[in-house]
């Protein structure tokens, strides 16, 4: 496929905000995961888990003039935005093509559904029936398009404006949107990106599956017993790239749908090596070219078990593959700017993650997953992202 530019690219999560902050916690190997702190409480005291709280959230209101789009997802939003001058580079691209030549596609699970947890939890009775108090009153936060919304009204992009909800690889397939409509003719640039954010119904909801661990996650790990969940936020600049240019690129994407089950993954792996095999067939490369894959790697048994698998099958012994939710949490919606921006400083720094927490390799783990850090000058890395109901998809990223 025609390559695209990344113009401009960054993300924020419970290790700092922007690329500085993730390169200087990924090589020291500090995890900014820690014992939850976060509501609502249930018997008394939060869930009793370790999470990836973005510090900072609470004290960063919206501008007064989009504070109609007021909740905690929009606040990271507004918080990544500002990191490693994308939110210049968004305006920059506007100002050459035009506002309606931006596109905007925006990845999110949940979006803003915990300002509509607060709001019916302080519903408040009047002579007509219940209704949401005036200040959460605002529709907009109470739907999944609430993030693309409010990226439209900051950035004045005025090109399609897209909301990808396929869970944890919503801002994985952002990337491949993004190039279809850039192909199609319908947008010369486009902004891509992610958030979600720690509410009731992440936490309780995937504690109801059981996948929640009570302790610090280890991905790939034999003994893991689950995840931890995360918030992150991660945007990046996509334009058309010149014939012969160099730096760091989109270079090819797969997706697949095998929906086996509404959430474990197909027993063989199916739907995730399609995905990485049309990913390397559109970036028109063999397996050995890949120096770098950041894995989905959520430390539950049955997701890394069937990745490790997939990879093995795949990949030569060389490949140095990781996750790195032992450093952000599971960041859901978010997920596949955050590690794509990881695969993307690999590309740059030659800093190939390890994974962390884990000790004793699951036995489906081939020698393509490794826990210790490593350097190495790599031209190409990738990025698997997988939601529930079997939403699969592969990233290939290129440093030209």
């Amino acid at each position: 496929m025609a390559p695209l530019a990344v113009r401009a690219w960054t993300c924020t999560t419970a290790l700092g905000r922007g690329r500085a902050a993730q390169l200087e916690a990924l090589a020291a190997r500090r995890s900014g995961l820690r014992p939850n702190d976060f509501g609502p409480h249930a018997e008394g005291r939060p869930l009793e888990c370790w999470i990836g709280r973005v510090e900072g959230i609470e004290d960063a209101p919206l501008p007064p003039a989009l504070a109609g789009y007021e909740c905690r997802n929009n606040r990271l939003a507004w918080i990544a935005l500002q990191q490693d001058g994308v939110l210049d580079a968004v305006r920059a691209a506007i100002a050459r093509h035009g506002a309606e030549r931006v596109a905007l596609v925006l990845g999110t699970s949940t979006a803003s559904i915990g300002a509509s947890e607060e709001a019916y939890t302080r519903l408040q009775d009047t002579p007509e029936g219940a209704r949401f108090p005036d200040e959460l009153a605002r529709p907009i936060v109470h739907t999944v398009h609430s993030l693309g919304a409010f990226v439209q009204a900051l950035t004045g992009a005025r090109g399609p404006c897209v909301t990808v909800a396929t869970a944890c690889s919503s801002s994985a397939k952002v990337f491949a949107q993004a190039h279809r409509l850039i192909s199609a003719g319908l947008a010369d640039a486009a902004l891509v990106g992610g958030v979600d954010t720690l509410c009731g119904s992440v936490l309780y909801g995937f504690n109801s599956l059981q996948l929640v661990a009570r302790e610090p996650c280890r991905p790939f790990d034999a003994h893991r017993v689950g995840l931890s969940l995360g918030e992150a936020g991660g945007f990046a600049l996509l334009e058309r790239a010149a014939a012969g240019e160099g730096g760091l690129q989109l270079r090819g994407y797969g997706e697949s749908s095998d929906a086996h089950h509404m959430s474990a993954p197909h027993p063989d792996g199916l739907g995730a090596q399609i995905a990485m095999r049309d990913a390397l067939a559109r970036a028109g490369i063999a397996v050995d070219a890949v120096g770098y894959l950041n894995l989905h790697g959520t430390a539950t048994p049955a997701n890394d078990t069937v990745e490790a698998k997939a990879v093995a099958a795949l990949f030569p012994p060389a490949l140095h593959a990781s996750s790195t939710k032992g450093w952000t949490g599971h960041t859901l919606g978010a997920a596949g700017i955050v590690e794509s921006v990881i695969a993307l400083l690999a590309l740059e720094h030659g800093l190939l993650p390890g994974t962390l927490n884990a000790s004793t390799p699951d036995p489906a783990c081939g020698p393509q997953i490794r826990f210790d850090n490593a350097h190495a000058d790599v031209r190409f890395a990738m990025n698997n992202s997988f939601g529930f109901g079997g939403n699969n998809c592969s990233l290939v990223f290129a440093r030209a």
